[in-house]
């Protein structure tokens, strides 16, 4: 018997990034990489190479991470995420299956990324939040830190808040937000595409603003300067979550989640 052709598939995944040296694979390292890609070889038989919409550093956390490839399996929708939950830890679960068009890739065609990060902002620490939220016990001025979120939106060069690369570090912010949920305060940035530590380096920067020890105008200075390294410090990764990845809604086919779910994570 032939076997079938290949299909191409994208998945929805979450994931605590906790135990993880990050999303790619390393050889003899825990990525999230190779635990799909360990999970697939043993439910399918085959060879699988993924690709992922976000390269997440080590620790870092995700709702919304989209991966693509190529397969010849001929599971339903339900059973894949069914049998590869199964097979997978318990810190990383498939959301969702999509078909897509043989050209898809996770992470060329991807529009835009949404990241949050997580600052617990209270006295006393949380060993619940231990590794889900940067534990800030100064109260922030997060109308300051709004206020820097104005100067992030648009096309800017982002080299500050990276380190030395040989590549453009100009990137177009489409959101910067800061918000106070409670105890914790919580940062969401959308761009095409980020640079290495971009989100961590910005919110450390925009800490220090929110603690008085940097003001609005030296923030903006920072940004002007486009000098790799000004921005500091580089947050933890554990406050980090890849939330989101936008394409175009033609580039995807049906979703086994009905259709007020299955665009949450795209």
């Amino acid at each position: 018997m032939e076997p079938l052709p290949p299909r191409k598939l994208a998945l929805i995944l979450e994931y605590d990034g906790t135990r993880y040296k990050g999303f790619q694979y390393q050889p003899g390292a825990p990525t999230v990489q190779g635990e799909i890609e360990q999970a697939l070889k043993k439910l399918t038989g085959e060879r699988i190479r993924i690709v992922g919409a976000g390269r997440t550093d080590t620790g870092v956390h995700a709702r919304g991470q989209v991966i693509s490839f190529s397969s010849s399996t001929a599971l339903t929708h339900q059973t894949l995420i069914e049998a590869l939950n199964h097979y997978l830890r318990p810190d990383i679960a498939v959301t969702n299956v999509y078909e897509v068009a043989d050209d898809f890739s996770a992470r060329r065609d991807a529009l835009s990324r949404e990241y949050r990060y997580r600052i617990l902002n209270r006295p006393v620490p949380s060993p619940l939040e231990t590794n889900y939220a940067y534990f800030v016990p100064t109260e922030l001025d997060v109308d300051a830190m709004k206020l820097v979120c104005k100067s992030l939106v648009g096309k800017h060069d982002f080299a500050s808040f990276t380190g030395p690369t040989g590549r453009s570090t100009v990137r177009e912010v489409y959101k910067a937000e800061v918000s106070r949920q409670g105890e914790v305060v919580v940062f969401d940035m959308e761009a095409n595409s980020f640079l290495n530590k971009q989100v961590r380096c910005t919110i450390g920067c925009m800490i220090r603003v929110g603690l008085g020890k940097l003001t609005v105008g030296a923030f903006r200075k920072i940004m002007q300067a486009k000098k790799p390294g000004l921005a500091w410090p580089v947050v933890p990764a554990h406050g980090l979550y890849l939330m989101k990845v936008n394409y175009r809604e033609n580039k995807f086919g049906k979703g086994q989640l009905d259709e007020n779910i299955q665009h949450e994570g795209i």
